[in-house]
């Protein structure tokens, strides 16, 4: 399978082009074009608990669809909910990836998803929670709000990064989940909220938005219109 890319940075677009029978997997409501004979099935990945752990805990949605080409092959075009880049990512049998929650856009059939916990933000305040594992082997498709970049990190060496700017990580990297700052008092004061901190080795990708700051602002000018 080939994935190609267009509109980046700023209103990506994937093409995932199709085998004959081959199949991706997709993120409920991504599609937004494909090639006539494409077949689609929308089911609960990885069973009845994992699925309910994306809708109901993990902010991801409770179907993932599946598109097969026909024999002769096909294509499909995929897009996400908020604008931003894309980034092709190769799972591979030698590490996985993990990818925060609505980051997800689709992959290759040999890649195995799955949810993993990462604390206890999305039950306090909306961050943070159940982030998606990627293992096996083949491609993978992330989408970001805003723009992407991607940071090294060797063997011991830790960064600090808030987590609604989390993108995705290697899943070599270890990570803690944390209050930014002393207690609920001084996190209100900051402004800022949970925060990971990384240690390598290892490659993350950041989000240079943030959409828990986009919901808050929409939230604040619809209540000082009421």
């Amino acid at each position: 399978m080939e994935i190609e890319t267009r509109h980046t940075p700023s209103f990506g677009v994937a093409r995932a082009l199709l085998g004959g029978g081959e199949a991706i997997k997709v993120e409920a409501g991504a599609m937004m074009a494909h090639s006539p004979g494409i077949e689609l099935e929308a089911k609960m990945e990885g069973g009845l608990l994992k699925g309910l752990k994306r809708s109901v805990l993990g902010g991801e949605s409770l179907f993932v669809t599946t598109f097969t080409a026909p024999a002769e092959g096909g294509w499909i075009d995929l897009a996400a909910k908020l604008p931003g880049d894309l980034r092709v990512i190769d799972v591979a049998a030698s590490h996985g990836w993990i990818v925060e929650r609505g980051n997800w856009l689709a992959s290759e059939a040999g890649v195995e998803i799955e949810t993993k916990w990462s604390g206890f933000g999305s039950l306090f305040g909306g961050e943070g929670g159940f982030m998606i594992h990627a293992g096996g082997a083949g491609k993978m498709v992330a989408a970001s709000y805003g723009a992407i970049e991607t940071w090294p990190l060797e063997a011991g060496q830790t960064i600090v990064v808030d987590s609604s700017h989390i993108l995705a990580f290697a899943d070599t990297v270890t990570f803690e989940l944390k209050k930014a700052a002393g207690g609920l008092v001084q996190s209100a004061k900051s402004g800022e909220g949970l925060v990971f901190h990384l240690t390598g080795p290892g490659e993350i990708m950041v989000q240079t938005r943030n959409q828990a700051q986009l919901l808050a602002w929409i939230n604040t000018e619809i209540g000082s219109r009421e």
